[in-house]
C-alpha cells in the first residue's frame, strides 16, 4: 500500500511538472524540436533537471537491493547497444517530432480530454501490441 501512495505521489509530481514546464503543449514542443526555425530553448533546462534528477536517482539505488517501499530494485544490466534499441529510439523521435507529443505528457493531455491525448495513447497501446506480437513471432 505504501508503494502505490508513493507512486501516486511520484505521479502527481511528474504530472505537475510537466504542465508547469509546458511539455505536454505539443505547439511548444514542436516548437523546441524546430531546430532550423531558431528552437525553443525554455525546454531544455526542464530537460536537464530531469537528467540531473535521474543521475542523483541512479547514483542513490546503486549497491541497494531494495526500495524504501521495500520492493526490490531491478536494475537494466545489458552492456550491449542492440539493433532493436537503436530503431525503437528512432522511431520514438520520429513520433516525438512528428507529435510534439511523448508518453508522459500523453497521459496528461489524455487527462484533459483532448482528442490528441487520446489518439496519442490509443496509437502508444497499438505499438506495444505489435511490438508484443513481433517479439512471440521470433522466438516462437
Amino acid at each position: 500500500m505504501l508503494a502505490f501512495f508513493i507512486a501516486m505521489l511520484l505521479g502527481l509530481v511528474f504530472g505537475f511538472g510537466l504542465l508547469l514546464s509546458g511539455m505536454s503543449d505539443p505547439e511548444k514542443m514542436l516548437a523546441f524540436l524546430d531546430l532550423a526555425s531558431g528552437s525553443d530553448p525554455t525546454l531544455v533546462l526542464g530537460m536537464f533537471g530531469a537528467n540531473v534528477l535521474a543521475v542523483l536517482g541512479f547514483v542513490w539505488v546503486r549497491g541497494r537491493s531494495h526500495a524504501i517501499t521495500g520492493l526490490p530494485i531491478v536494475l537494466p544490466t545489458a552492456t550491449r547497444l542492440e539493433r532493436r534499441l537503436v530503431v525503437g529510439g528512432l522511431v520514438f523521435g520520429v513520433g516525438w517530432g512528428m507529435a510534439g507529443i511523448c508518453p508522459g505528457p500523453a497521459l496528461v493531455l489524455l487527462g484533459h480530454g483532448l482528442p490528441q491525448g487520446l489518439w496519442f495513447v490509443l496509437a502508444m497501446i497499438g505499438g506495444m501490441w505489435l511490438h508484443r506480437w513481433q517479439e512471440a513471432r521470433v522466438r516462437g
